[in-house]
This record gives structure tokens, sequence and C-alpha cells, in this order.
């Protein structure tokens, strides 16, 4: 009997042990305690780096920044106020940091000067600013601001007696883009250009017309003009594609067009002497996706000439190197975020890859860096296992992790380990890209149901980087598989516009191929399949339980139901004709009903959740209900989970991330074990 008891206390004892050294599994309440890093700007000499420090707060339900600093002195908050801070830029000489500081009154700029530690408003503004820009001799920081109008009247309302308690007057909308997802209703005016002195002045417009002044405007190196993109055609309203270069004339107010091409002409920058513009653009095809190529002209505009690369991806945030002999920059491929680096000769070079982990939610791209006058880089940096760190890299060298910010946390989670897959679609045997997530504890003898996530976009790409969303679902027991069908950006342009007047197309099938070559594997159990995904994400997961009964259930979330409803109520209605489908709906009726997921509701017989932002306006709450209600008349098994207060971005907010997630897996769960 003592023998007994003793091997008895003993296994005890073991497998108590056991338990404590076992890692839990990341949780939802695990959102709030994820950190990332934005912005990283790194000083000119190299030497320190500044970026916003990103959290949630468990309290408010926000995400909150503040400016760190990582200097020879250690890792330290920047200034001592705990309120928003944003957009921090060294100044030339790095002595001084112009960043935006915000409250609920509005934000302001604010100076901190790196020797003394002190920091100051320099500002008061009517907006909020964006784009801060120093002057090459440090003595000026130009800036972008909307000058809010009145909204037009069509009647003057008769004057109410005094004490009455009327109706508020109607709002009149002129305009063609009159609201934003993610904001609402855009307030009339314009935005503009503005100059103030680093000491602190009265900031001076130097734009003026109904026009758009946006973006980060570059100075010319005698510090007289400022290089910026706008579309100041007459037309421009409806030529919402177009852009073009200017060159202004701080004095006088004189803008001179650089460019002129029926396509987007931006991202410029000025080489290190002062005579070179390089800049970014296309000329337009009218496709559904095109590849951003390199361009260089002198800063007159004159001598233009394409930088031809071969490389064939879209590239961004253009930076010389201090020599003026190549520039870097930024793009995707298959997946994964790189900061690459050209000869004038367009002889690449890749510099640093993982650039991202800044898109909390989902695994898109994403991420940003900044350079140094000896070329030292910062970045974002992510894994499949972390949101972004800052890390710094010089071209041809090792690099160097400075932040470790999730390391408190998933240090100590069990995550579900990632994994790339490649297969042939069946369409045409091209290769489709895809991730799996694997349950912690993964047993490959095991048989597991799957979850299919579609990215939305369609013109985006998911890729091996941290996602809560797909960890909260491998934590359920799901193993996951997110794949890049045709139309995702990072395998070219061809790969990309491949949806052009074909979208939901053959990109249904790459996805269905996805799921049987994950069936191969031998651990998916093949009866309990589940689908979901967002946005495009939401048009393709409604077309596969159009098109198959295979999926045990189904979460449809902020999807497009009717490409005719959706193209003349969303915020950016605009913008489909010609680039989606040839002609207007009422133009091509037969067309936009025939790649509308509602026109095969009639063929569903999967139970499926409907989830939608009810402020969502890019795919409108209208679109969700035409699914909930064709099905709720079909008596297929549906609900209609409606978020309050969310936009199109359903996770913006933690709470809305854990919701969102929590539905899909109960509904999931639901019919997990029905035979």
């Amino acid at each position: 009997m003592k023998i007994l008891l003793s091997t008895i206390l003993t296994l005890a004892v073991l497998l108590s042990a056991h338990s404590q050294n076992e890692k839990p599994s990341f949780s939802d309440l695990d959102v709030f305690e994820l950190e990332f890093a934005l912005d990283p700007q790194i000083s000119p000499d190299g030497k320190k780096v500044v970026y916003v420090r990103t959290g949630m707060d468990i309290m408010t339900d926000r995400k909150f920044g503040r400016i760190w600093i990582i200097d020879e002195n250690g890792h330290r908050k920047l200034t001592s106020r705990e309120i928003r801070e944003s957009n921090p830029r060294w100044s030339p000489a790095g002595d001084r940091i112009a960043f935006v500081s915000s409250t609920d009154e509005g934000s302001e700029i604010y100076i901190y000067w790196v020797s003394s530690g002190q920091f100051s408003k320099i500002s008061q503004l009517e907006s909020s600013p964006s784009g801060l820009s120093w002057s090459p001799d440090g003595t000026m920081l130009a800036f972008s601001m909307k000058i809010v109008e009145k909204n037009p009247v069509l009647v003057k309302s008769p004057k109410k007696p005094k004490g009455a308690k009327w109706a508020d007057p109607p709002r009149v909308t002129t305009r063609l883009k009159h609201e934003q997802d993610g904001s609402g209703y855009i307030t009339p005016g314009y935005a503009h250009y503005f100059v103030i002195s680093a000491e602190g002045t009265t900031p001076r417009q130097v734009t003026s017309g109904d026009f758009h002044h946006r973006g980060t405007p570059q100075w010319t190196k005698d510090g007289k003009s400022l290089i910026f993109s706008s579309n100041r055609n007459e037309n421009w309203e409806f030529e919402f594609r177009n852009s073009e270069l200017y060159k202004l004339n701080i004095e006088d107010g004189t803008i001179t067009a650089l460019t002129d091409r029926n396509g987007p002409d931006y991202g410029a920058v000025v080489s290190p002497d002062g005579s070179k513009i390089a800049y970014l653009g296309f000329d337009d095809k009218v496709q559904t996706y095109q590849v951003t190529r390199l361009y260089l002209m002198n800063v007159d505009g004159s001598g233009k000439k394409e930088i031809t690369t071969n490389l064939d991806r879209s590239i961004g945030s253009l930076n010389w190197d201090n020599k003026g002999a190549g520039l870097y920059f930024q793009y995707d491929d298959k997946g994964n975020t790189k900061i690459g680096y050209t000869t004038l000769a367009g002889k690449i070079t890749k510099v640093a890859d993982d650039v991202g982990g800044t898109t909390i939610g989902r695994p898109y791209g994403g991420g940003s860096y900044s350079i140094a006058d000896n070329g030292k880089i910062a970045y974002t940096y992510c894994t499949p296992y972390h949101p972004s760190d800052v890390v710094t890299i010089t071209k041809g060298n090792s690099s160097e992790r400075l932040t470790t910010l999730n390391n408190d946390l998933l240090d100590y989670r069990d995550l579900g380990e990632v994994e790339e897959i490649w297969y042939a679609s069946t369409v045409d045997q091209r290769q489709i890209q895809g991730w799996i997530v694997k349950p912690p504890g993964f047993d490959p003898a095991g048989k597991y149901p799957l979850i299919v996530e579609n990215h939305g976009g369609p013109i985006a790409n998911y890729g091996d980087r941290f996602s809560p969303e797909m960890q909260l679902y491998a934590t359920a027991g799901y193993v996951v598989f997110y794949p890049n069908p045709r139309g995702s950006t990072g395998y070219g342009e061809e790969f990309g516009n491949l949806l052009y007047n074909n979208y939901p197309g053959d990109d249904y099938q790459d996805v269905m191929d996805g799921v049987d070559a994950m069936i191969a594997k031998g651990y998916i159990d093949e009866s309990k399949l589940f689908v979901t995904g967002g946005s495009a994400g939401g048009i393709m997961t409604a077309w596969i339980i159009g098109k198959n009964n295979r999926f045990k259930a189904a979460s449809v979330v902020k999807p497009v139901m009717n490409w005719i409803s959706k193209t003349l109520v969303a915020d950016n209605y605009y913008g489909y004709a010609d680039y989606r489908y040839p002609g207007q709906p009422w133009e091509n009726f037969e067309n936009y009903w025939k790649f509308s997921p509602i026109s095969l509701v009639g063929d569903v017989e999967t139970p499926t959740l409907v989830m939608v932002g009810m402020a969502d306006l890019r795919t409108p709450l209208s679109e969700a209900k035409q699914l909930y209600h064709a099905l709720k008349l079909r008596k297929i098994p549906t609900a209609l989970v409606e978020i309050p207060g969310s936009y199109h971005n359903i996770s913006n907010r933690p709470s809305q991330l854990i919701t969102k997630v929590a539905h899909t897996i109960a509904w999931f769960d639901r019919y997990l074990e029905e035979e």
C-alpha cells in the first residue's frame, strides 16, 4: 500500500512539474498585451533611432503610440508626456526631432532638443498636421493641413422662434468624394501645404486653389522650393487615379508641373546634390493591377527616363544613397516584404527581408524603413512569431535587433507553428503559395479540422508575418490555411491582373486546389472543412459556398454580395468601372451580376455566419444583409453579427479583433462534431 501511495505521489509531482513547465497557448486577452514598432527613424549619423512604440490599452480598447529613442544611453521614452505621439523626424543636423502630439482637442507640432532633452510646442493649428519635412538648413518645416470650408446650402431656412428646438438642418453634398471608410463623412475643404519656422511662428500657407495637397513634400537643396505630388487638373475629381509632380516656389507660390501623363506620378525624392528627382508611377493602362515603376528626371522636369530594373514588383518608399549613385526601396515578393537597392543602371540588390509586422490582425504586408547619411538602415522587422521590432542593417552587413517588444509575452506562449506551402493550380499549373498554421502541440499522426482563411483586397497578399487572428484559430484546435491565389500582389503584374473582368474567377479554383493539397498532407479531416475571410476574402468565401458544399460551415465577413449595389453605394463607388469590369453597372448589368456572389445564393447549403461592421462604408452593411436575408428566406442556418461602431477594418480595436475571431470559432465549433 505504501509503495502504491508513493508511486501515485511521485506521478502527481511529475505531472505537476510538467504542467508548470508547459507554456499556455496564445489567448484572446493576450491581444491587449501586444506591442509593435512603427515608423523607425534613424539619426543622420546612424547612432540613434526613434520610433513609435504602439500598444493596446485594455481600459479604453484603443491602440496608442508613444515615441521612444534608442541611443548610447539605452532604450527609453523620448518625452515625459503620456499622450499620443507620431511622425518623428530628425533635423538635417541630428540635433532636433520634430514630431506630432495629439489629444482629443487636436494635434500640434513639437520640437525635441536632443542635447538638453527639452521639448516644446511650436504651433497652434486649426487642423491636424501631417507629412512633416525639414528644410535642408534645419530652419523650417513644411507640412500638410486641411483648411475646412462650409457645406453648400441650397435653400435659406426660415428663422425659428426664440427658444424653439427644431430638427438639425439638412447636410447638402455636391462632391464626388464625400465620405471615407474609417472616418465617415468628410467635411468640405482642401489640404494645403504650409511652412513654419522651427523656432515656432505662425505657419504660412504656400499652396492655394480647390485641389488637395497631401503627402510629405520634398525640399529642393537650395531650400527655396517644394516638390510634391497632387492632381491639379481641372477634372481632378474624376481623374482620381492621375497625379503629377509639381515644383512650388515657397516665396511667391508659383507652381510648375514637372510631369504630364495619364497615370500616377508620386513618391519623389531629391538627389543629394539637388540635381535629380527619382519618383514612382506608371502609364495607366486601365486594368485591375499594374506594377509601379521607377523614374528619374532633372530637378526642372527635363530628361525623364525609366530606370529599368526587370524586378516585376511594385516598389515604394524611395531613398537615395548618400552619394547619389542609387536608390533604396521597399517591395513585396512572394508574401515577404523586403528592402532593395538599385543602381541608376537598374542593377538590383536585396538588402533586407521580413519587413513589416505593423498590421495587427491578419498577416498583411506593411512596415517602413529610414536611412542614415552613412547608409545604415533602421526598419520594422517581423516573423510569424512576433510583430514588428526595430532592426538596423548596413547594405552587405549583418543586422542588429534593437528591440524585443513582445518577448515578455510571446516567449511564454506556445504558438502555432507556421509553414509555407506551394502547390499547382489545376487551371493552368501555375504555382500558388500559401501558409499553414498548426495548432500548439500538433501531432502529424492526428486528424485536424481545417479553416481556410481568404485574404482581402483582392489586390494584396498574406505572408509569413505575425497574425494574432491566425494564432487564435490554431489555439482553438484548427489547422489554418491561408493562400495567395491569382490576383495577389508580389508575384508580378501579369499574375495580379488575372482578375480583370474575371473576379471571382479562377482564383476560386486556386483556393480549392489548396484545400486538396492540404488534405493530401494526411493530417486534415476531410469531413471537417471550414472557410472564412473578410472583404475580398468574404467575397471568396461566399463564392465558395455557392459553388460547392464541401464545407461544414462558413463565416462570411464584410463581403460584397452584389457588385451593382456595392459599386454605387460604397465610399469608393467611383473607382470600379473599367478597372474591375468594363463599363458602369447600368452599361454592363449582366456582367456585374455574373460575378456577384448573391447570384449563387440559391445553391448555398452551408451553415453561414455573416459578420459586418455597422459603420462599414467600403462593403456596406446592406451587402451583408443581402446574404443574411437570402439565407433566412431559404431556411439555411445563419446568423448576422453586427459590430457596433466598426468601419471596414472590423478588427481595428483589440476587443473587436477578439470578438470577430470568437464568433467565427463559436460558429465553427457548433458544426464541428455534426455528422
